[in-house]
């Protein structure tokens, strides 16, 4: 299958990746993508860049070693309202926003009431792009709910193949993200492939995401990254890229 951006990487701006802005995105050319989302953690995580980071992200070129780039923020949903901790004055000047669910930074118990309600209230959000990572067990959700609301609000959500390897962090991951899949089926949602790379090696590496595609008969056509500008046009506010 072919993807032509990868949207969920890291830089060292996150604090616990490995490379510069260059580096990844030479990796990228490397590999024959036509565009890198560069989604640093924002601040609540541990270790990641301030809110300045994201106001300054206008100096920086949006191509790089030819390829593409989006440059964006991987939001932490803080808990059931489905609040994120960057203001919408940064995300307005974002070309990409994931909002996803980490153990440090969620305040809610992390019941399956809370965490589907705390998907749905960010996916409201109009600088909501991508729900990242929602196959995590640690945090237990309602995929048909979130199927139809993602394809309501426009918002896409993620197949992450650092979620789906053997040995990972996160639980249940290959049972939850064939769940999400058939419902995605179901309601005709269009998903995203991420590779959630933290080093520049795993850049585009969807093995296992393609695996679970193939074992649920997904079809191609509700990939929003097989094409770049097809991804881009499923952006939910940014201007032209």
């Amino acid at each position: 299958m072919k993807i032509e951006i990868d949207t969920h990487c890291h830089t060292l701006a996150s604090g616990h990746a490995y490379n510069t802005m260059r580096e990844m995105a030479q990796a990228a050319a490397e590999k024959g993508l036509k565009g890198l989302a560069l989604t640093e953690h924002a601040p609540e995580m541990p270790g990641s860049c301030k809110l300045y980071y994201f106001q300054n992200l206008r100096v920086v070129p949006r191509t790089m070693c030819g390829i593409r780039l989006l440059l964006g923020t991987e939001l932490n949903i803080m808990d059931r309202t489905g609040r994120v901790d960057l203001p919408e004055s940064a995300l307005k000047g974002l070309d990409i926003a994931i909002a996803s669910m980490h153990t440090p930074c969620f305040k809610d118990e992390k019941t399956r009431e809370n965490v589907t309600e705390g998907y749905l209230s960010a996916m409201q959000n109009p600088y909501v792009d991508i729900i990242g990572h929602p196959d995590d067990g640690r945090f237990p959700a309602d995929y048909d709910l979130l199927a139809k609301e993602a394809r309501r609000t426009g918002t896409l959500l993620e197949v992450n193949n650092t979620s789906l390897r053997p040995g990972g962090f996160r639980e249940n991951t290959w049972e939850n993200g064939m769940r999400m899949l058939e419902a995605c089926k179901k309601e005709g949602t269009m998903i995203v492939f991420g590779s959630d790379a933290h080093v520049d090696v795993d850049i585009a590496e969807y093995t296992f995401a393609e695996k679970l595609c193939r074992e649920t008969g997904f079809p191609e056509e509700l990939i929003a990254n097989t094409s770049f500008e097809k991804l881009t046009a499923f952006l939910k506010h940014r201007k032209k890229v």
